[in-house]
């Protein structure tokens, strides 16, 4: 006998359980997940970019050194951070973000100290590693303990940390590096972030909302329906069997390849383009703006639709932005190109950020979510590479460009086929109770 959890899954539960309280200590740990969003801006991309040029002429290096650098560091930066979603399965998530927290800070005073080539692949490994990988996934991985209702509007609210960090950072980064230097820059941003987030973090995380008497979004653990809706989780190997995980995973990884590739390389594909520079930065808050607002909307959406059509609609949107850039001829045309790969990266993860606990449970979340991000981080460092690559082969980047808004046409049709997995009532058992999932 099989257990259909599609309209669970795919929609918010209707159940409206009483509050333990007239406050859901839920709402503090939103603005805490963005700040630590936004805290991992100096191992992000856009945050890196703004260092890159300062840095090679420092070390003596080339475009091709500094890229391989950025490439490799990125790739050994994935590989640990499944076991990062493991710890925090394991031992909730306070502990592990204070110890990711201080790690990430660290990695910031290593870059500070860099002298060649090799200590600039370990500091990239760091910076990546802890980063965009394990600080930005601690963020993603705290909500859903938190939510189900409102998972979506919460999770696109999250983002917006994003958004205003990519409108704000690389300004801030530049003003530091004018008057500090790179080295200078790196060192203060990692002192700053621990001195201001470590202690709010260590008085005010908490792991799970049984720490402080509320249940899954805010009912008093005795009135929660939870425990047999929402406490549930496949285990990682059963995830890795199922469709929907691999498809909605090649859709995010898209985005995390094309991306990277595009905002890495952005200057100069304006300069084949006859744009400046100005137009580039231009463009990133135009994009910015755009994703911040549209994760919103699609997480709000995810709350009362099933997901699978946003995705759907979010890969077309970044064929289309793509092939958009690919034709930029003007401001206008390249900053219009550069919104649309805002909406459609903010329509393709408002549904997916909230995806993951809805079809996949609870109960293993973390070592889930994991994989997911290895899988991300490393394809993020694939993108400069065949973007560099078909500039070198072909002397402008249209090649790649071509490659890039093909690849998502296939994912997206299998999206549409991407529905909640289905499990036998005779199967390993899944369901655990808030008290249960508190104690591990």
């Amino acid at each position: 006998m099989s257990i259909a959890l599609d309209t669970l899954q795919e929609n918010a539960a209707t159940d409206r359980p009483r509050r333990a309280s007239a406050f859901y200590y839920g709402w503090v740990m939103l603005p805490l997940t963005m700040a630590a969003l936004v805290a991992s801006s100096p191992g992000q991309t856009f945050g890196v970019s703004i260092f890159n040029e300062p840095m090679r002429l420092s070390l003596g290096l080339s475009y091709g050194q500094l890229a391989a650098a950025y490439m490799i560091g990125t790739l050994l930066g994935a590989l640990p951070i499944t076991y990062v979603g493991s710890l925090m399965d394991r031992y909730g998530g306070r502990r592990v973000v204070l110890g990711v927290l201080s790690l990430f800070c660290g990695a910031c005073l290593v870059v500070s100290l860099v002298q060649n080539w090799l200590m600039l692949i370990l500091a990239f490994s760091l910076l990546r590693m802890l980063g965009p990988g394990a600080l930005a996934f601690t963020s993603g991985n705290t909500l859903p303990y938190w939510f189900e209702r409102r998972l979506g509007m919460v999770e696109g609210i999250r983002q917006l940390g994003m958004g205003l960090a990519m409108l704000l950072i690389p300004t801030i980064n530049l003003y530091l590096v004018h008057h500090w230097g790179w080295r200078g820059a790196y060192a203060f941003l990692g002192l700053v972030i621990w001195s201001v987030l470590f202690p709010l973090f260590f008085f005010l995380f908490r792991s799970r909302p049984e720490d402080v008497g509320h249940a899954l979004d805010g009912a008093a653990p005795e009135e929660s329906n939870a425990p047999q809706n929402f406490w549930w989780g496949l285990t990682l190997e059963e995830t890795l069997r199922t469709f929907s995980f691999w498809v909605v995973t090649a859709g995010t990884a898209c985005f995390a390849l094309i991306h990277t590739a595009v905002f890495f390389c952005l200057v100069p594909i304006f300069d084949e383009r006859g744009l400046t520079h100005q137009d580039a930065a231009t463009a990133l808050t135009v994009y910015a703006g755009c994703l911040a607002v549209m994760q919103l909307t699609s997480g709000t959406l995810s709350d009362r639709m099933p997901p699978r059509f946003l995705l759907f609609a979010g890969l077309l949107g970044l064929t289309l932005g793509v092939s958009m850039v690919r034709g930029a001829e003007s401001v206008g045309t390249a900053v219009l190109a550069t919104s649309v790969l805002g909406l459609s990266q903010g329509l393709f993860f408002g549904a997916a950020q909230p995806l993951w606990a809805r079809y996949f449970g609870r109960r293993h979340l973390g070592k889930i979510r994991g994989v997911l991000v290895t899988l991300n981080v490393a394809s993020s460092s694939l993108g400069p590479l065949v973007a560099g690559l078909s500039r070198d082969a072909t002397g402008d980047f249209n090649l790649a460009l071509l490659l890039f808004l093909l690849a998502p046409l296939p994912v997206a049709a299998m999206t549409l086929f991407a529905a909640p997995p289905q499990r036998d009532e005779d199967s390993v058992p899944v369901v655990a109770t808030p008290a249960t999932a508190a104690a591990r």
